[in-house]
């Protein structure tokens, strides 16, 4: 049986945001978010083709939400009821896909 996931402690958490200084905390929620901005709607459909790849294969998916070049993206992990090392990890994919 798959253990439970863990939501991540207030250290834990505020060290993960540190290294990922284009993530925010979503107000009144137990989630991050970020927005990116792509040169057109191509390379925004692009990054988010290569991101459901990458949640598909982690059984973890975004929040999101894409208007033409734009791309707004909320991570939490549901299991949990916050913010736990799925959502870390699904941001560094992200952020490394948007280069």
């Amino acid at each position: 049986m798959a253990q439970k996931v863990q939501k991540l402690d207030a250290a834990a958490r505020a060290k993960a945001l540190a290294e990922l200084p284009a993530w925010r905390e979503v107000p009144g929620r137990d989630a991050i978010g970020r927005q990116f901005t792509f040169a057109d709607f191509n390379a925004a459909f692009g990054f988010m083709s290569r991101c459901a790849l990458k949640a598909e294969r982690m059984d973890h998916h975004p929040e999101w939400f894409n208007v033409y070049k734009r791309v707004d993206v909320v991570l939490t992990t549901h299991d949990c009821g916050g913010v736990s090392v799925h959502d870390i990890e699904l941001a560094r994919f992200m952020d490394q896909a948007a280069g």
